[in-house]
């Protein structure tokens, strides 16, 4: 059903939402209500939020000045208390306000001027029926009053047109809504209650939907090679093992063990390889690499940064070339004459590995027979890039990695269309990292400088942004002005606004030991590989996720030898943000940070969940609503085990919703 407006202007900001029809505007969820319960005028306290009714009993006058409009008047309220109300940057609300009519304003209350800082002004009484207002994220090209407006003539024009969306079993073995109850209560709840249980049905349907979804998916997934293909002789890969310079874990044998008997299955592969920060995932693939050669077939190997695929392509030489692999490079800094060799030879066959970016799925890359593609960091690509990189294979095995931190209860939530596995164990010794967090000007940042350039170990210095301002001292320029007034032509500068060649000089020239200091964003964070860094100082911490941090953290160490994280607080940190940051000096275990990332910070972001590749949805959350995901898992196996026409129909009903949403992003992307 088309949008119920007539305006071009208004249309085309909708559609710039992704508001296209008038389901549109039904499933655009308000992500917050503004609460319009009348406050207990008896007890009022200083800054609280206040809602009072009542009338104006002086005019409004307005004050304009250069850099702010003021709007000031008395009131009194209907249970008689007289109150200053302050309106800032309003001023059309001059013209509104009379001494006439009721008004109720919300704002924040001053104890001892007994004064109101208006917030939102409503004509009239609110009804206690009324009293939540659904607020949307909509740009400041439309107003909220001319949106609600429009979701309330959807809803009008919708009455009765709603379908049910869950079978009934399911709907009255919850006790939830009916899809039409549910839409018109999360939008325009009487109560606490119904916001309540408009969301936990939204939820449960969301949730069923995707792991239905998921399930398909997999079934899809479980297709035969489209191939001739030859078996893996596991003997060679044992020797192969055995042949390293070092000695691998027991959880990287057991996922070799796993990756070779997937790609030796007559099914295609479809597999996550999920581990903590150094637990060594890139051995595995690089075995996985050379059991694909050993079945005649190219490898992909994609990561997300040109600084990274340079890395992996001078470990994969290091490896994989003594076994007479032929390795090249695929990334977008590359010059035309080496893309275009690059291109010939792969064309040709005469290259058995292809490490690169994005730029391994552009349209002048073909394989002969491309038979594994590995990702790395899996997260920073979306579900298209994947899948287009895979498609370049007649039916190729797909390895996905990922050291993104996300807490196990997650797992079967994120990864129910993936086999996994999974790596705790540290190949070498576990790293000896000692985190501190300190104010910048502590003695231990001093001290460990020192004892860095004593050891001469390199030192990664973290900013949490280029720049902001001239006064901004944690920008990365500032804080490079900093240590190269001292250090002088020992520190280096990388950030994202550095073209291809300056990052990997730069780097080459830290790893070298030419540079001793590298000042840097966290253009670092994934997966950059510097044995000898023995300390990583990360300014404006707090303003970092705790996945961020450990990621950060992950960057030094990697000799075995003891290294040092330091966190420096800003002077503004509140005691929550220390409390997280305090929790990373006494843990180093990824899936147990990012499990208390989840329980103090509630329903928040944890960083990666909310990235491309992961998957989004309306209401639920991912994190605070994992539990949801049992009982929606094993509903969604009876629901396509059954052959009854009602749960069909649902399955059916799944399929058509997707089949509407990839036609709108083929239309409007």
């Amino acid at each position: 059903m088309e949008l119920l407006t007539h305006s071009k202007e208004f249309k085309e900001q909708l559609n710039n939402l992704g508001i296209f029809d008038t389901f549109d505007v039904l499933n655009y969820l308000p992500y917050r209500y503004e609460d319009f319960a009348y406050t207990d005028e008896k007890s009022l306290e200083d800054h609280q939020r206040v809602v009072i009714a009542g009338r104006l009993v002086s005019n409004p006058k307005l004050v304009r000045t250069p850099k702010i409009d003021i709007i000031t008047f008395y009131f009194v309220s209907n249970n008689n208390n007289f109150y200053a109300i302050k309106i800032f940057n309003r001023s059309f609300y001059s013209k509104v306000l009379n001494l006439q009519d009721t008004f109720t304003f919300s704002g924040i209350y001053n104890a001892s001027k007994k004064e109101i800082s208006v917030i939102n002004i409503i004509k009239g009484e609110i009804e206690k029926n009324d009293r939540f207002r659904p607020i949307y994220h909509l740009s400041n090209k439309i107003k909220s009053a001319t949106y609600c407006n429009l979701v309330k003539r959807s809803l009008e024009a919708m009455k009765g047109h709603i379908d049910n969306i869950l079978p009934l079993r399911i709907q009255n073995k919850y006790r939830l809504l009916s899809h039409e109850d549910a839409i018109n209560q999360i939008h325009f709840p009487k109560s606490e209650e119904e916001i309540s249980n408009a969301l936990r049905t939204l939820k449960y349907e969301e949730c069923l939907e995707y792991c239905i979804n998921n399930l398909m998916v997999r079934k899809e997934n479980m297709i035969f090679k489209d191939r001739k293909f030859n078996l893996i002789d596991p003997k060679k890969i044992n020797d192969f093992v055995k042949q390293l310079s070092f000695k691998l874990s027991f959880d990287q044998l057991q996922a070799i063990k796993e990756i070779i008997l997937d790609m030796n299955d007559a099914k295609l592969m479809y597999r996550l390889l999920q581990g903590d920060v150094g637990t060594g995932k890139t051995i595995v693939a690089l075995c996985a690499l050379y059991g694909n050669y050993l079945r005649h077939q190219i490898g992909a190997f994609m990561v997300p940064t040109d600084a990274l695929a340079r890395q992996q392509y001078e470990e994969a030489k290091k490896i994989l070339e003594p076994f007479g692999m032929r390795i090249a490079l695929f990334i977008g800094s590359l010059t035309p004459k080496e893309k275009k060799d690059n291109y010939e030879l792969l064309r040709n066959g005469k290259i058995d590995l292809a490490v690169g970016t994005h730029a391994l799925f552009s349209k002048d890359v073909v394989y002969p027979s491309l038979g594994l593609v590995v990702i790395d960091e899996q997260h920073k690509f979306g579900v298209n890039q994947r899948n287009m990189l895979a498609s370049k294979g007649d039916g190729s095995d797909l390895l996905l990695m990922s050291a993104t931190p996300i807490p196990r209860t997650l797992s079967m939530a994120l990864y129910a269309d993936l086999d996994v596995s999974s790596l705790t164990m540290f190949p070498f010794k576990k790293r000896d990292v000692k985190t501190k967090v300190i104010t910048k000007d502590d003695e231990i940042l001093k001290k460990t400088i020192d004892y860095c350039l004593r050891h001469d170990k390199r030192i990664f210095i973290v900013a949490p942004k280029i720049k902001e301002s001239e006064e901004d001292d944690n920008s990365v320029e500032k804080i490079y002005e900093t240590y190269h007034s001292r250090f002088k032509d020992q520190v280096g500068l990388l950030h994202g606004k550095l073209t291809a060649q300056e990052k990997v000089e730069v780097l080459k020239q830290f790893k070298d030991g030419e540079l001793k200091f590298l000042v840097s964003t966290t253009v670092i964070e994934l997966g950059i590989n510097v044995p000898s860094a023995g300390a990583i100082i990360i300014y404006g911490a707090s303003s970092f996720g705790l996945a961020t941090l450990h990621q950060l953290r992950g960057r030094v160490g990697r000799d075995g030898e003891i290294a040092f994280c330091i966190l420096i607080k800003d002077c503004d940190d509140d005691e929550e943000a220390l409390e997280r940051l305090k929790y990373l000096e006494s843990t180093e275990n990824g899936y147990d940070i990012a499990e208390f990332d989840m329980k103090s910070r509630g329903p928040g972001d944890i960083v990666g969940v909310n990235q491309s590749g992961f998957p989004s949805f309306s209401c639920l959350n991912l994190i605070s609503d994992y539990r949801m995901f049992d009982y929606a898992l094993k509903d969604a196996k009876e629901i396509l085990e059954s052959s009854s026409k009602t749960d069909c129909d649902y399955i059916e009903g799944i399929a058509k919703r997707r089949r509407i949403k990839e036609t709108k992003l083929t239309l409007f992307e």
